[in-house]
């Protein structure tokens, strides 16, 4: 694994499924998207337009956008671009909406309904920026969603999350759409929960797009802003507006509609039909397996202790599980997987790591090459990134991914963890021959993901939502990362080193988090299954690598709790000895966790919503009803629920089955 980590929930309870915003994918299909009446008036310079749930109004002259709901409310969308846009040009209707320009700006403009929503794309005969939509200004507005990982849902006038960054807060931050978010959304409720009202705001064009967080007046409000560089190719920029029923996960319902909509929407299950091997996932919780754990003895304690699926991965050392181990494992109805990377080059007589050799010239002649000429360094200011476009256009001929990948799969693993190729850590190339823009590289690495996927159960890194038909499962996008996580990671006193070889300090050594980390990231009263919602079905997701279960002492109960409130795999490192320590506890956390992810983990989340006004007690639907999951976060019983404990019901079970993690911890 690379040193240098990229920062890159006794009777059955009747739930009610969201009504606007899971309902989504069957409205925007046909209640507004073929409805001649989608045209719109255009009065004076206000334009309006119909949309699922009410009207929008977008004023042409500034670019603040407004609706009125069905039910009566009267909501600001945005406030018009900051910093203005001159004076704008005629209005020119269209049959679905209109179209007009800002000369001063060089920006041409056309707002339209589509399927329900409120779509306005700028496009750019310059290089330039723009900042808007300006979101979150509404007096109603009362909670924003954020997808930091698996999510978050932050209520506005949070103090914690008021604060500036270095105290854990968002306040005068900037984060990079395509990069630092898992999906490229953001959301705001208005007017509480249940308050029955919210927007949606989704970027396809998420390269050269950012969102910046600013406290006015002790209230978290954002602005996206958008770069048009031709050099880049986003000299185009397109926001879709929904109105959506204010619950937390609307946006991601909506984004996930949207997926569906557009093709772009992956299925595990089809990925199962494709690759069986892809079905073993389902039940399996994650490890990366050390020293004794790599042995085929190894998984047969696992398997005697009654773990009946497991992911298993292991690094790039010296040392990786041998033929007779991957047997054992398949034998075992558990997936193996070796870890590579695609992304490093170093010279071959010094490289540190086996996945950073590769043959010929393609260090240095791959390297990724900034406008300058110079190298762009890679991982830990080791040797330099490998241009995505310079394998594709060798492979052909030389293979050498292809070559790589068969070496590493000879052991007859079944699996490939192909670290960061779908995080949103991505490159513009300027080396000659290899030139690229970072929606080339997206591209390039789609292409060779899926060449791998065809064969191979393949994951990767923190998984932007555009790697989703590709990638049968992720480490990273499950958690919700501070930054400060990777200050954290450098201190090899605190978090370990990698080292002794067969049980690293970075994953075995046990870690504290700051007060203000652990909030930011597993505070559950401000999480949201935001990546879940839209991705749930598609790929399973799991938390980063390096963030083992027993790598955060204080957070475990809270981690099982989401883990089964998601619907997600929990993830472990693991030697001979955390074998013999913690196996009993992780069989019986993943004896509980099978059944209701072999039932669920290709179905949908279709409800997500607290149970009480503190947030602790929460609840999910996957499937309408095939698997609901109320997880206590609190201290006190709830309903008959003890805190700390979830109760999860299969459709068909005669009563909840309860789960207690703390009373697991040996």
């Amino acid at each position: 694994m690379n040193s240098n980590p990229h920062k890159t929930a006794g009777h059955r309870r009747r739930t009610r499924v969201l009504a606007a915003s899971l309902a989504l994918t069957a409205t925007t299909l046909g209640v507004v998207g073929c409805d001649r009446a989608a045209a719109g008036t255009l009065e004076g310079s206000h334009l309006q337009l119909p949309v699922s749930g009410g009207t929008a109004v977008v004023d042409t002259d500034s670019l603040a956008v407004t609706a009125h709901t069905s039910g009566g409310r009267q909501l600001v969308l945005s406030d018009g671009a900051a910093g203005g846009l001159g004076k704008p040009g005629p209005v020119t209707q269209t049959a679905d909406g209109a179209r007009w320009s800002y000369p001063d700006k060089g920006l041409q403009v056309t707002a339209r309904s589509e399927r329900g929503r409120l779509r306005i794309k700028l496009r750019s005969d310059r290089d330039g920026s723009v900042n808007w939509p300006v979101t979150g200004t509404d007096r109603a507005a009362s909670a924003v969603q954020v997808p930091r990982g698996e999510g978050l849902d932050i209520p506005v006038r949070d103090a914690f999350w008021n604060a500036a960054p270095e105290k854990g807060g968002l306040a005068g931050s900037t984060v990079d759409m395509g990069e630092a978010l898992s999906l490229p959304l953001w959301g705001y409720s208005m007017g509480g929960a249940g308050g029955g009202s919210g927007v949606s705001y989704l970027t396809p064009t998420d390269l050269g797009t950012s969102l910046r967080f600013a406290s006015a007046g002790g209230r978290l409000r954002t602005t996206a802003q958008h770069a048009f560089d031709a050099g880049e190719g986003t000299r185009d920029y397109d926001v879709s507006f929904s109105l959506t029923d204010g619950n937390p996960v609307a946006p991601a319902a909506d984004y996930r509609s949207y997926l569906s909509q557009h093709g772009q929407l992956g299925s595990l299950r089809k990925k199962i039909r494709q690759n069986p091997a892809n079905g073993k996932l389902l039940g399996a919780f994650h490890a990366y397996v050390w020293g004794d754990a790599r042995t085929a003895a190894g998984v047969d304690k696992l398997k005697k202790l009654g773990v009946d699926r497991m992911w298993l991965g292991y690094d790039a050392g010296p040392d990786p599980m041998n033929a007779q181990a991957v047997r054992a494992a398949k034998k075992a109805g558990y997936l193996v997987g070796p870890y590579d990377t695609f992304a490093n080059g170093q010279d071959p007589k010094t490289a540190d790591s086996p996945t950073s050799a590769w043959p010929g010239r393609v260090f240095p002649d791959f390297c990724v090459r900034k406008a300058d000429g110079t190298p762009e360094t890679g991982f830990g200011n080791r040797g330099c990134y490998l241009s995505s476009r310079a394998f594709e256009n060798a492979e052909p001929t030389k293979h050498y991914l292809a070559d790589r990948t068969r070496a590493m799969v000879a052991n007859g693993a079944d699996s490939y963890f192909l670290d960061v190729d779908a995080t949103g850590e991505l490159f513009r190339d300027h080396g000659k021959g290899h030139e690229m823009t970072k929606a080339g590289d997206r591209a390039n690495r789609l292409a060779r993901m899926r060449r791998l996927s065809q064969h191979l159960v393949l994951g990767s890194e923190a998984a932007q939502s555009w790697a989703n038909k590709v990638l049968a499962y992720d480490h990273g996008s499950g958690t919700p990362v501070d930054d400060g996580l990777w200050k954290l990671e450098r201190d090899k006193k605190t978090w370990g080193g990698y080292y002794p070889e067969k049980a690293p300090g970075a994953f075995f050594k046990p870690v504290r988090l700051p007060r203000r980390m652990a909030t930011a990231m597993y505070d559950p009263r401000y999480r949201a299954p935001l990546y879940e919602t839209a991705l749930h079905g598609s790929l399973v997701n799991v938390e980063r690598w390096e963030l083992s279960y027993e790598k955060l002492p204080a957070q475990k109960t809270t981690r099982a709790l989401l883990a089964m409130l998601y619907n997600t795999p929990l993830n472990y490192a693991l030697d001979g000895p955390a074998i013999a320590k913690n196996g009993p506890e992780l069989a019986a956390l993943q004896k509980y966790f099978s059944p209701l992810h072999r039932a669920a983990g290709t179905e949908q989340l279709t409800s997500f919503r607290w149970l009480t006004g503190d947030r602790t007690v929460q609840r999910t639907v996957f499937g309408n009803g095939k698997l609901t999951v109320t997880a206590n976060f609190g201290t006190k019983a709830v309903g008959g629920l003890p805190g700390g404990c979830v109760d999860a019901e299969l459709a068909g079970d005669a009563q909840p089955r309860r789960l207690c993690p703390a009373q697991l911890n040996g």
